[in-house]
C-alpha cells in the first residue's frame, strides 16, 4: 500500500502516554474483547463491565521509530477518509463533519465512557472520535492472523464508517430498535449486526474511491483486508475461543459476510446501496 509522503489528518488527538489503566465499553472493533467473551461463554457487551479500575495515570514515554511510522500512517489513512467522505457527501448535496482520530495507549475516557485498548479501535457517536491503540496493529498480524498495511486501513474504515452511519441516519434506526424491542431482543440484535457489515461495506465504498484518487493499491492488497474480514468473522472468532458456534450471539456478522460486505462496497463504490443491509432478511445478508 502506497502511503507514504502524503498529507496527514489535522483531526487527531495524541493521547499516548495520558491514558488510564482502566477500561470498560464496547466499540464498533472490539477484537480482542470478543475473542475473550466468547472463551467466557458471555455476552460480548457485558465483558466491558470485569474491566473497570481505578486511576493511574500513565507516565509519558518516548516512543519508537517503528510506532511514530504506524501513527503516520494511521493519520495519512484517517486524511484518506475525510478526502474522500467529503466529496461523496458534497454529491448528495450533504455537509460531512469530519471525525476526530484519538491515539491512545493503554486505556482512554471519551464520552462513550473508558475503554481499554483490548476492545481495539472503536468509535463514540457521544464526541464523534475514533479511537485506537497502535499496539492493536501488532495483535491483527500476531493474535487474529490479519496483517498488511491495508488491512489495518480497513479496520480504520470501519470505524470511520459507524460515523458515516450516524450522519446518514443509519444508526438511528438501530437506536429505535432498542427503545422499541429492548438491547437484548433477537431484532435489535439483527439491526446491530446489520449495522457492522453496513460499516464493512462503507469502508469497502471509502477504499473503492480512495483507489480512484490516490492510487495507492497494490498487488495483494485488497485480498489482505479481506483476510482481515475473514478473521474477524463471528464465527470465525467462536470457533477460534471456544470450538463452537452459537449464531444468536452474533456481534458483527459471520466471516463470509463481513467479506461479502466489503467487496461489494469496494466494487460498487455506490453509497445508497448501504440501505440494502436494512432492507433485506437477515437470512439473506
Amino acid at each position: 500500500m502506497k502511503w507514504e509522503g502524503r498529507e496527514e489528518s489535522e483531526n487527531v488527538e495524541d493521547r499516548r502516554g495520558t491514558g488510564r489503566k482502566a477500561g470498560m465499553a464496547l466499540g464498533g472493533g472490539g477484537i480482542i474483547v470478543m475473542l475473550l467473551a466468547y472463551a467466557l461463554g458471555v455476552n460480548p457487551e457485558k465483558v466491558g463491565q470485569f474491566l473497570g479500575g481505578g486511576k493511574d495515570p500513565a507516565q509519558p514515554k518516548n516512543l519508537d521509530p517503528a510506532e511514530e511510522k504506524l501513527a503516520s500512517f494511521t493519520k495519512v489513512v484517517f486524511r484518506d477518509t475525510e478526502v474522500v467522505w467529503e466529496k461523496l457527501f458534497t454529491g448528495m448535496n450533504k455537509n460531512y463533519q469530519k471525525p476526530t482520530l484519538v491515539i491512545f495507549s493503554d486505556s482512554v475516557d471519551s464520552a462513550c465512557g473508558s475503554a481499554d485498548s483490548a476492545v481495539g479501535p472503536f468509535y463514540c457517536p457521544g464526541d464523534s472520535k475514533v479511537y485506537i491503540d497502535l499496539s492493536f496493529y501488532k495483535d491483527m498480524q500476531t493474535k487474529l492472523n490479519a496483517p498488511g498495511e491495508f488491512a489495518r486501513a480497513y479496520v480504520i474504515a470501519h470505524e470511520v464508517g459507524h460515523h458515516v452511519q450516524r450522519l446518514l441516519g443509519f444508526s438511528a434506526q438501530v437506536d429505535e430498535a432498542r427503545r422499541k424491542h429492548g438491547k437484548d431482543h433477537p431484532i435489535t440484535n439483527q439491526m446491530s449486526v446489520r449495522l457492522e457489515l453496513q460499516a464493512d461495506f462503507l469502508a469497502g465504498v471509502w477504499a473503492h474511491h480512495a483507489q480512484k484518487q490516490f492510487n495507492f493499491l497494490e498487488a495483494g492488497d485488497v485480498d489482505s483486508a479481506l483476510h482481515a474480514a475473514f478473521e474477524i468473522g463471528d464465527d470465525r472468532l467462536q470457533k477460534k475461543a471456544t470450538g463452537r458456534v452459537v449464531p444468536d450471539s452474533f456481534t458483527h456478522g459471520t466471516s463470509d459476510q463481513r467479506m461479502k460486505w466489503f467487496k461489494a462496497g469496494f466494487q460498487s463504490g455506490k453509497v445508497e446501496q448501504a440501505s440494502e443491509l436494512f432492507d433485506k432478511l437477515y437470512r439473506d445478508l
